[in-house]
C-alpha cells in the first residue's frame, strides 16, 4: 500500500487540463542531455543494448534507437542526464540524434511539411494504426490518446478501423516478415495523399530486434516518413503534441 501511495504522490493528478502545456514528473525520461564531462566513452557506449550511443567527435544518443532503459544515466550520471521534455516528435530523422554539449530541443521543421498536410488535414485527420509485430506497449499508449485525459478527438483527430477511411498510417512494431505484406496492403488501401507516422523505437529502427532475420523492413524503403515519435513505449503526450504540431494546430 505504501508503494502505491508513493506512486500516486509522485504522479500527481491524472487529469490533464491542457495537453500542450502539462507538467510531467521529474522522473519522466523524455530527452537526454549529454555533458562534456570526461568519462570512459568506450564503457558508456558498451552499456547500450541497441547501439544508440556512439562517439562521433563527442558522445551522441540516437532516440530512434534508444529503448530509454536509463543505463547510461545510472552508470554515468555526470555525463548523461534525462529531462522530462515530452515534445520529442520530429519530421527529420537526424533530429533524433542528441549531441554532446548541445541542449537542443527536438522539434518539427515546419518548412518541410507538405502543403497538403496543412490544407487537407489541418481541420480533420483520420488515422489507421498497424501493429507490425509490436509488443503492445506503444499500442496501449496510443489507445490512451482518446481517453478523457488526452481526448485527441477534440482536435478533429481520430482513429478508424478501415484504411479506406483513413488519411494516414501509424506504424508500431519492428515489422516482422509475416506482417510485411499485410502492412503494405493496408498502406496501399489508404487513398492518396496520405501521411506515414512511425511510433516507438521498434518502428523507427527495429529497436532490440534490429538485424533479426525475422524482420522485413523493406516497406519503409523509398517512403517519406512525415513524423517520427520516439519512445519505448511512447508517451501519449509525445504523440499528441507531435501530431498537433505536424498539422499546425499548435506551433512548435
Amino acid at each position: 500500500m505504501l508503494k502505491e501511495i508513493k506512486i500516486l504522490r509522485n504522479h500527481g493528478k491524472q487529469f490533464i487540463a491542457d495537453v500542450t502545456q502539462p507538467v510531467l514528473p521529474s522522473t519522466f525520461k523524455g530527452r537526454p542531455i549529454i555533458s562534456e564531462e570526461e568519462v570512459d566513452n568506450a564503457e558508456l557506449i558498451s552499456l547500450c543494448p541497441t547501439d544508440a550511443i556512439n562517439d562521433n567527435n563527442g558522445i551522441e544518443i540516437d532516440l530512434g534507437k534508444c529503448i530509454f532503459c536509463g543505463e547510461c544515466m545510472f552508470r554515468f550520471p555526470e555525463k548523461v542526464k534525462w529531462v522530462n521534455d515530452y515534445k520529442t516528435a520530429t519530421n527529420k530523422r537526424e533530429s533524433l540524434i542528441i549531441k554532446e554539449g548541445n541542449e537542443q530541443l527536438v522539434q518539427i521543421d515546419q518548412s518541410i511539411i507538405s502543403k497538403q498536410i496543412k490544407s487537407l488535414f489541418g481541420r480533420s485527420l483520420r488515422l489507421r494504426e498497424v501493429s507490425a509485430a509490436g509488443d503492445n506497449s506503444s499500442e496501449l499508449e496510443l489507445n490512451a490518446t482518446v481517453n478523457p485525459n488526452f481526448d485527441l478527438a477534440r482536435f478533429g483527430i481520430d482513429w478508424v478501423a478501415s484504411p479506406r477511411h483513413a488519411d494516414g498510417l501509424v506504424l508500431t512494431g519492428p515489422i516482422s516478415d509475416n506482417m510485411a505484406e499485410p502492412l503494405q496492403i493496408c498502406y496501399d488501401a489508404i487513398p492518396d495523399p496520405k501521411i506515414l507516422i512511425l511510433v516507438g523505437t521498434d518502428a523507427i529502427s527495429g529497436g532490440i530486434f534490429a538485424g533479426s532475420p525475422a524482420l522485413n523492413r523493406k516497406f519503409l524503403e523509398g517512403k517519406h516518413v512525415d513524423l517520427f515519435v520516439p519512445g519505448n513505449p511512447v508517451h501519449p503526450l509525445t504523440f499528441v503534441n507531435g501530431i498537433l504540431e505536424l498539422t499546425r494546430k499548435i506551433k512548435s
